[in-house]
C-alpha cells in the first residue's frame, strides 16, 4: 500500500479495487459484508499509514468517475453559488475549479494534500478554514451499501478533525459545498500566499502524512515537540522534520515500523516532560 500512501510506507492489502460509481460502491459493500470480508475505504493515502504486515482485507478507492465538480448558482440567484463534487476528486484540483469560477471560501483547503472524500470524514482545515464553514450537505451510503442518506452540515456533527461518518460508518460519496462570488486575483493571490506559507514551513519535499499528530487542547503539537528535544530525532529511515515539529516525515527508505516507533517515542517523550499525551491524526491500518 506503499503505493497508494503519502507516506510512501507500508506492506500490502489482501486485495483492492477501485470504483467508478457510487452505484458500484454500494453493490461492492454490500457484497463484502455479504461475504464477511473484511474492507475498508481509501482516498488519496494522504492521512493513512499501513503497518509493514498489511492489510488482510479489501481496500476500496473511489476513483474515476467520482471526481466531478459542476458548479451552478443557487437557486435564489444571489451571490451564493452551490459546487457539487464528487469524493474522489483532490482538494487541489476542486480548489482551481473553484477559482475559474471566482468564487471564495476555499481557498484555505488549495494546498491540502487530499481528496474531498477524507477531507469530509475528518473535517480537514488549515490557516483558519475547515470544511464545516462550506459544505451544505453530503450524500453517504451506510455501511453495508443497502442505504444512502443525505446528511446536513449540521448533521454530519463537524468537529475537530472529526465528523460523524467516523462514528456511524457511512461512506461520502458526494457534497455540495455552498460558495459566494468573489474577485478572481485576490483569490488566486490568497492560494499563492498559502501555497507560499505551506512550502516555506512544511516539510514538503519529504513523504508524510502532514501533520502527524491532533493538536492538544491548549498547547500546540509542533511545539510541544521541539521543546521536547525531538526535532531531528530518527528511527530508521523515519525522522521528526527539521523544519517543523508536528511533522513525521519519511526521510530515508523508512519502513511503517520506523515511523510507528518514532511516533511512540515522540509521544512518551512529550508525556514524560509535559504530562500530554499526543493522540496521532494519521489513520493506523492493520
Amino acid at each position: 500500500m506503499s503505493r497508494y500512501t503519502s507516506f510512501k510506507a507500508g506492506g500490502c492489502a489482501a486485495a483492492f479495487a477501485e470504483v467508478n460509481s457510487s452505484r458500484n460502491l454500494a453493490v461492492l459493500l454490500e457484497t463484502a459484508v455479504q461475504l464477511e470480508i473484511p474492507h475498508m475505504i481509501l482516498g488519496n493515502g494522504s492521512n493513512t499509514l499501513f503497518r509493514d504486515s498489511g492489510y488482510e482485507g479489501l481496500v476500496i478507492k473511489p476513483g474515476t468517475g467520482m471526481d466531478y465538480v459542476n458548479i451552478r448558482p443557487s437557486e435564489d440567484k444571489g451571490e451564493t453559488f452551490q459546487v457539487r463534487c464528487g469524493v474522489s476528486v483532490l482538494l487541489s484540483v476542486l480548489a482551481r475549479s473553484i477559482l475559474a469560477e471566482s468564487l471564495t471560501g476555499f481557498e484555505f483547503a488549495s494546498g491540502i494534500p487530499g481528496s474531498l472524500g477524507g477531507a469530509l470524514f475528518m473535517n480537514a482545515g488549515a490557516y483558519g478554514g475547515e470544511m464545516k464553514q462550506v459544505v451544505k450537505w453530503v450524500r453517504a451510503i451506510s455501511p453495508d451499501g443497502k442505504e444512502e442518506k443525505i446528511f446536513t452540515n449540521e448533521e454530519m456533527k463537524f468537529g475537530y478533525r472529526h465528523s460523524v461518518l467516523e462514528d456511524n460508518g457511512y461512506i461520502a460519496v458526494e457534497a455540495m459545498l455552498e460558495l459566494r462570488k468573489g474577485n478572481r486575483d485576490e483569490i488566486a493571490a490568497q492560494m499563492k500566499e498559502l501555497a507560499a506559507r505551506r512550502n516555506s514551513k512544511q516539510p514538503v519535499n519529504f513523504p508524510s502524512a502532514g501533520s502527524t499528530f491532533k493538536r492538544p487542547p491548549g498547547y500546540f503539537a509542533g511545539k510541544l515537540i521541539e521543546d521536547a528535544g525531538l526535532k531531528g530525532v530518527s528511527v530508521g529511515g523515519a525522522q521528526v522534520s527539521v523544519l517543523h515539529s508536528g511533522f513525521i516525515i519519511n526521510k530515508d527508505n523508512a519502513s511503517a515500523e520506523d515511523i510507528l516507533q518514532l511516533i511512540t517515542l515522540v509521544q512518551n517523550t512529550v508525556y514524560d516532560k509535559f504530562g500530554v499525551m499526543l493522540e496521532p491524526e494519521v489513520r493506523i491500518i492493520g
